[in-house]
């Protein structure tokens, strides 16, 4: 699989509130940090490789369209 690290931009900024602070932890970094599905590791020579794990199967794509198809949008 191609991986776009010349061609794509990042952007950093501080989470003051803390409310979307706990929210942008919940909804964005724990969940990838425990999936165990579609993890991979990069390799020193640039080859990517299955992460393996012993821990129940938990993918954060899955945990996340759960969750948040859930919440009620607010009408337009």
């Amino acid at each position: 699989m191609y991986r776009n690290f010349f061609r794509r931009i990042e952007v950093c900024f501080p989470l003051l509130d803390a409310k979307v602070k706990k929210r942008v932890f919940k909804e964005g970094l724990e969940p990838y940090l425990k999936d165990n599905i579609n993890a991979w590791e990069m390799l020193s020579d640039g080859s990517y490789e299955s992460k393996p794990s012993r821990r129940a199967a938990y993918s954060a794509q899955q945990a996340l369209m759960t969750e948040l198809g859930q919440e009620v949008l607010p009408e337009i």
